[in-house]
């Protein structure tokens, strides 16, 4: 079980792993050794998942969803699977963690206080005077 902190618990068995050849460096190693970790995890049909958290983190995963509802998280920064792994499931927890968070609630429209225009008015006649005075003497027609 992995465990994402807003009480969400998650079954290994619903994650489904395999290894696939990096590129980049690496030398002859890259070249023999299936290193990278393609996961993917099917976000629709979870059942460890509420619908909610489900929904949000369909739309969080972007490109890296499928059609079927499946996330599938690559994972080749490292020369080993078994921290290639641990890092593709490090960057699930944290999709799902950010998705288990509510979302903020909507903005209130509020319109300015009377004072707050009437203070508008005044700061911009002042500045129109000001500005006035910076012509030449005596053009002030």
């Amino acid at each position: 079980m992995i465990a994402i902190p807003p009480n969400i618990e998650l079954d290994e068995g619903e994650l489904e792993f395999s290894f696939i050849r990096a590129s980049g460096p690496g030398g002859q190693n890259v070249n023999k050794v299936a290193t990278a970790v393609q996961m993917r995890f099917d976000a629709r049909r979870s059942p460890s998942l509420p619908n909610e958290v489900s929904t949000r983190l369909q739309k969080l995963a972007g490109s890296r969803l499928t059609l079927e509802g499946v996330i599938v998280i690559t994972a080749n920064r490292f020369r080993t699977q078994e921290r290639n792994k641990a890092d593709a499931i490090a960057r699930l927890v944290e999709l799902i963690a950010r998705a288990a968070e509510p979302p903020p609630p909507p903005r209130k429209k509020t319109k300015p206080t009377k004072a707050a225009k009437e203070r508008r008015l005044v700061a911009k006649s002042l500045r129109g005077t000001v500005k006035a005075l910076r012509g030449k003497p005596g053009s002030a027609d």
